[in-house]
């Protein structure tokens, strides 16, 4: 994805992010840490978690927060899965899974949905993922996908119909958006979904 799409993401997600006023986060599926860095400089996050199944990943991270003024014992970087959490991580004021949750396996998605919805259920979930509608005006075929790693991409009806399911059997109301761009028939290259439950 070019670049500029990717910084309209990253910027679509930092803002959802303030505006939810979470203090403690959780990066799902941080990889190098595009948003993980971003998210450490901010000093209105007080307590910072990217979970990542990638070693190599973690250790590009690592690398990049060494070379950035963080708060002491603001942040964690650990290697592990999004589908099976550490209970410790349960309740946070925000999870966020940025282009993740297509890397998962269709079988495996119940199992995420119990980890997100049930195990660590914070305040606010943040999921975004690719448009699969967007995709001819990336230039990807067909029959392809955008990341060889992508085990599924899902177009906007799709999305929303998981999305919706998940939150009404949670509790949690889902609003939706287009992010990364716009077309005014194929909506952006990436698609959100943020999710709130009641306070309580």
């Amino acid at each position: 994805m070019t670049s500029y799409l990717h910084e309209d993401r990253l910027q679509a997600v930092l803002a959802a992010i303030s505006a939810s006023g979470a203090r403690r986060v959780l990066d799902l599926g941080c990889g190098d840490g595009d948003l993980f860095v971003r998210l450490a400089a901010m000093p209105a996050l007080d307590d910072l978690v990217g979970i990542d199944i990638c070693a190599a990943s973690l250790d590009r991270l690592r690398a990049r927060l060494a070379r950035i003024t963080v708060a002491a014992g603001k942040v964690d970087v650990r290697h592990g899965s999004m589908t099976d959490p550490a209970r410790d991580l349960a309740g946070y004021d925000c999870a966020v899974l940025l282009e993740t949750i297509e890397h998962i396996d269709p079988d495996q998605l119940s199992r995420l949905e119990r980890a997100l919805f049930t195990v660590l259920r914070a305040r606010t979930i943040i999921i975004t993922t690719p448009n699969a509608e967007f995709n001819p005006l990336l230039g990807v075929p067909a029959h392809r996908m955008r990341h060889p790693d992508h085990r599924f991409e899902w177009d906007r009806a799709r999305f929303r119909i998981w999305c919706a399911r998940a939150a009404k059997a949670a509790g949690y109301a889902a609003v939706f958006h287009d992010i990364a761009g716009a077309h005014p028939t194929l909506g952006g290259a990436s698609q959100m979904a943020v999710f709130t439950r009641p306070a309580g």
